[in-house]
């Protein structure tokens, strides 16, 4: 007989407790969660890109590139170089778009962030009319011609007709919106009815409308002011420009309260209309959209049409409005091409388009006052611009330096 003894089984109230990992709490998830939208790669986006033009800044910088020659030497006379230099900007450029320190009275300290609103309200407002499209699937690149062709309708309108201010600034306003409204459906209907790329046709209109409104400003019976040869409109009857919102002490007028106002719209057409779900499901998956009973041919044209009124509404702001007031072929001022930026940053959303707005009007109030106190190119701001453009384009890169959670592990 066998002195070997059978394996004592162990039953399930003697096995140990296989090890779990403990679950995260709700606030870790909820950082994972941040951490890993697409807000926070818009965010550290911006970051990177200031980084890089910090670094620009530094070799465009007289002192830094002296004390950078006898650095083995004394060290601590670059990087004090370096320190200014970097503070210096950008506390210019701080001091340029939102609060001047420098200055005694209240009115002269404020004055900076009045006019990052006012260059920021065209930006708005075309920045919507692009993340609009993008919405929908289609991509509007032909701003600069529904800003020129928006400008010059409300230009003519105020120019040519005698209406009391109460008639007269509406009915130009909708003049110009219309204008790009109709600029713009030209492309979703041609998208609609013969498939033709959006892209193309906008680029192409753009061409179009700058040579039709460079007509009509050679054209004393149609705009041309008179008694000149330049391609300019005369200024702006005071009964169509666009009113001082705090006062003639400062330059911001209507324009932003109705970018405001556009914004509002498009968030409410967006996320309580019906039209604004048809648009979204078009914009994410047109056959199904159009499986699903959907005319995605109107669609199109319907979003192009809201699109080009928007964007038509910078051009109103750039032809109406109280420093630019008239009519003139670089109206756009390159605000149809900033447009699409913004609608990148702001991830086609209104209050995202919002916050990119009013970050690049930070940018192009305060980059002249970086030039003008610490010379600085102002190159530089239109530089950190198409480098945000550049690191939004490729998230995995900025997710990668920052280590920021891919989107799929929050799953």
């Amino acid at each position: 007989m066998s002195s070997e003894q059978p394996p004592v089984q162990e039953t399930a109230e003697e096995r140990p407790p296989a090890e779990q990992k403990p679950e995260p709490s709700r606030w870790h998830l909820a950082l994972r969660e941040v951490a890993a939208g697409q807000v926070s790669v818009a965010f550290f986006s911006v970051l990177l890109a200031v980084i890089v033009g910090s670094v620009m800044i530094l070799f465009t910088d007289d002192q830094v590139r002296e004390t950078a020659s006898y650095i083995g030497a004394r060290p601590g006379d670059f990087f004090q170089a370096v320190q200014e230099a970097i503070t210096g900007a950008y506390s210019a450029l701080v001091r340029g778009s939102i609060w001047n320190n420098r200055v005694d009275t209240f009115e002269q300290q404020i004055r900076p962030l009045t006019e990052t609103l006012k260059f920021s309200a065209p930006l708005i407002t075309a920045g919507l009319g692009v993340g609009l499209a993008f919405r929908a699937g289609l991509f509007n690149i032909g701003g600069r011609g529904q800003m020129l062709l928006a400008g010059a309708a409300a230009g003519w309108v105020g120019v040519n007709a005698d209406l009391p201010a109460i008639v007269h600034l509406p009915l130009a306003i909708a003049a110009g919106m219309l204008a790009g409204a109709l600029w713009a459906g030209i492309a979703g209907l041609l998208k609609a009815r013969t498939g033709a790329h959006e892209v193309i046709v906008t680029i192409m209109l753009n061409y179009v409308g700058y040579y039709l409104v460079f007509f009509a400003l050679t054209r004393k019976e149609i705009l041309q002011a008179p008694g000149t040869i330049n391609p300019k409109s005369e200024p702006m009857p005071d009964s169509v420009v666009l009113p001082k919102i705090l006062g003639d002490k400062f330059n911001l007028h209507l324009g932003f309260v109705l970018a405001l106002l556009a914004v509002a719209f498009v968030w409410w057409l967006l996320n309580r209309s019906a039209a604004g779900f048809r648009f979204r499901a078009v914009g994410e998956n047109p056959d199904a959209a159009r499986a699903s009973g959907i005319d995605v041919g109107r669609t199109y044209t319907v979003v192009m049409l809201i699109a080009g009124a928007l964007v038509g509404l910078a051009g109103v702001n750039q032809a109406l409005g109280t420093v630019t007031s008239g009519v003139a072929t670089d109206l756009d001022a390159g605000i149809g091409f900033d447009a699409i930026t913004v609608a990148l940053l702001g991830r086609s959303r209104p209050l995202g388009i919002l916050a990119a707005g009013l970050l690049f009007g930070a940018f192009k109030a305060g980059g002249f006052a970086m030039q003008a106190s610490e010379n600085i190119p102002v190159d530089i701001v239109l530089i950190v611009q198409s480098l945000i453009v550049l690191f939004i384009a490729a998230p995995p890169l900025v997710r990668a330096i920052f280590r920021l959670p891919a989107k799929e592990a929050t799953a």
